[in-house]
């Protein structure tokens, strides 16, 4: 495997682990994205991260129906969620996943940069939804700095599309982790 898909792994287990912990009660809160309950939260990293990831390896549109569906309506949604991250991750397994470009909306982006993008959100929103529902969220520090690259180099396209709020101030000694989330405009726990 490449080093994209050890970080995809990397990510994927734990953002699977936190979502296993959710209960149905925490769905309806506030979650730390503005405008967004858990559950709204939960579809999200759900559709893109496992079911978006899965079909940009494959090169297909998601089907209308996954982009409608409430994902967190079924009681065991997190299993499945761990389920399709599996698929998604067996199809970056494929050294055809990793050539050419993929189509993300109009415009097409090399398949490596799509993964790393894809890195960003399932490190981000993975996060967002541990720290909404009390959990922990960690990285081994090599993914950590790879996320911090890719926050670097998107973080003022993805503000204009208000994906990522303003940075938010950490001390220069902090870790990678930390200084992607305050690129990102998320607040870190002290």
């Amino acid at each position: 495997m490449n080093e994209i898909h050890a970080h995809l792994t990397a990510c994927a287990a734990e953002a699977a682990r936190v979502t296993r912990g959710i209960t149905p009660g925490q769905l309806a809160a506030p979650s730390v994205c503005a405008d967004w309950t858990v559950r709204e939260l939960a579809n999200h990293l759900v559709l893109y991260s496992a079911h978006g990831l899965e079909h940009r390896a494959l090169r297909t549109p998601l089907p209308e129906e996954t982009v409608q569906r409430d994902f967190t309506a079924d009681a065991d949604w997190p299993e499945r969620y761990a389920a399709q991250l599996d698929r998604a991750l067996a199809a970056w397994a494929k050294p055809e996943a990793w050539e050419g470009e993929v189509d993300l909306g109009g415009s097409s982006v090399a398949a490596p940069e799509i993964a790393s993008m894809l890195v960003k959100e399932l490190a981000l929103h993975g996060w967002d939804l541990a720290t909404s529902t009390g959990r922990p969220f960690g990285i081994p520090e090599d993914t950590a700095v790879f996320l911090l690259d890719v926050v670097e180099r998107y973080a003022e396209v993805f503000r204009q599309y208000d994906g990522f709020a303003e940075p938010v101030t950490v001390p220069a000694d902090a870790d990678a982790f930390t200084r992607a989330l305050a690129l990102s405009g998320r607040t870190p726990k002290a």
